[in-house]
């Protein structure tokens, strides 16, 4: 009975230290995707990029342009249209006169003018000029040159206004995901990481349940062997490289959605990220003990006591004490860390080295 316990206390240890290695590599995994995720929806290359909003002004005016219909819109343009007959008979005749004035022969012709034509005569006919303008231009064979030279205005303005911007981590990451373009990139990558979340939330359950059940099994029993003892502390230490190496928080400020309407058409930019990290706790540690101010190296170490060593030698010192190895149970360092290091809480460390951090 003793060894089929013992063979079922090892599978689940062999079980517990698969799944922790895999919850490892998909965490690290959906770390990096994270943070390609962020990248690629940072502010600077949406909400901030001039070329972002190139491309939605763009297609907003070519759409208006597109749908450009003359006849709707004649009561305002035949005022126009008037104004410039108007504007443009003034000119001709001022030229003519600036022109005639010069010569004796000119001053002739300009007589003659003046007798025969009657420039109010040719203003009064601009309303029907006007008319016939736009008939003119609602002709399908006009409106479709019309609306071709305005695209190909507005085409070249929008060509001629851009920003120098280095796509070359987005490309990078687009290439990564095998996307055809970035939006189809942001598709995939929010897949990703949702798939990962899930996976990694079915396996830390599994393995939670089973070093459960297995410290439950063990609590029930008389006297538990050395051997099956010392799974149990195996599958702690598992437990203990898993939750220090994995992201344990992601800190995330973005403009989840800024929409207005131009034109009847929605303008939208979403998940704008303004800033994005995530960390596990031995990244908190590196950070700290790596930055020039000595406050921090002073956190970080004593996180990194309290979150790694102090766990660690408890383990070590339980299992030196359940064995007595050299009169260890009489050893007063080895009491505390078995007896009496309970009450340490890292808690209070580990939030004030995170905030810090970050």
């Amino acid at each position: 009975m003793k060894n089929l316990k013992t063979i079922i206390y090892a599978i689940v240890f062999i079980v517990v230290a698969a799944l922790g290695q895999q919850i490892i590599s998909l965490s690290m995994n959906n770390q990096a995707v994270k943070q390609d995720y962020s990248d690629i929806n940072n502010i600077k290359y949406g909400l901030f990029s001039i070329n972002q909003w190139k491309e939605k002004l763009s297609e907003i005016i070519n759409a208006e342009v597109s749908n450009l219909d003359l006849s709707e819109n004649k009561g305002q343009i035949k005022p126009m249209v008037e104004a410039q007959l108007n504007q443009l008979i003034d000119g001709v005749n001022q030229k003519m006169k600036d022109k005639n004035k010069k010569s004796v022969k000119g001053k002739i012709k300009q007589a003659f003018i003046n007798t025969f034509v009657n420039v109010k005569d040719i203003k009064e006919g601009i309303p029907q000029y006007a008319d016939e303008i736009i008939k003119l231009m609602e002709k399908p064979k006009t409106k479709k040159k019309l609306k071709g030279m305005i695209q190909d205005k507005v085409n070249t303005y929008f060509e001629n206004t851009f920003e120098e911007q280095d796509l070359s981590l987005i490309d990078a990451i687009v290439q990564r995901t095998g996307a055809a373009d970035m939006e189809g990139a942001k598709i995939k990558l929010n897949e990703s990481i949702a798939a990962a979340h899930k996976h990694i939330f079915i396996l830390t359950w599994i393995i939670l349940a089973l070093g459960l059940g297995i410290f439950v099994t063990a609590g029930f029993s008389k006297s538990l062997p050395s051997h099956q003892y010392i799974i149990l502390v195996m599958i702690l230490f598992v437990l203990l490289i898993a939750g220090v190496t994995v992201p344990m928080i992601d800190l995330e400020a973005k403009i989840s959605e800024m929409s207005f309407v131009l034109f009847d058409h929605d303008v939208k930019f979403l998940n704008q990220v303004l800033y994005f990290q995530t960390k596990s706790v031995l990244d908190v540690f590196w950070i700290m003990i790596t930055h020039p101010d000595i406050q921090m190296k002073i956190v970080g170490i004593l996180m990194v006591v309290f979150s790694v060593v102090f766990p660690v030698t408890k383990l070590i010192s339980s299992v030196v004490y359940y064995f007595n190895h050299w009169k260890a149970r009489d050893n007063k360092i080895i009491q505390f860390f078995v007896l009496k290091s309970g009450k340490w809480s890292m808690t209070d460390v580990m939030i004030i080295a995170i905030f810090m951090a970050y």
